[in-house]
């Protein structure tokens, strides 16, 4: 097994990669989720396995103490997506 991940910036990057992934397998689903602003519960389940993903790969303490993977969705799955007409804006 690999090492976990103990750098912030590291983890950051991998948070980033996640949320990409989430967003670019799931950009129908984003678009019309956002418009309905139901973003979060239409996509609780990739949300989650990503989440799963980032913890079972960043060292425990890291993951404790940062918010990185949450930042991460904000900045990809939102604040990228600020051109969809949405309730929220």
């Amino acid at each position: 097994m690999a090492q976990p991940i103990d750098t912030p910036e590291r983890a950051v990057r991998l948070a980033r990669t996640i949320a990409s992934d989430i967003s670019l397998y799931n950009e129908e689903k984003i678009v019309k989720a956002l418009a309905e602003d139901n973003l979060f519960t239409a996509l609780a389940d990739k949300i989650e396995e990503g989440r799963e993903l980032y913890r079972s790969r960043v060292a425990p303490d890291l993951y404790d103490r940062t918010n990185f993977f949450e930042r991460a969705l904000v900045d990809i799955l939102i604040k990228a997506k600020a051109h969809v007409r949405s309730k929220l804006w």
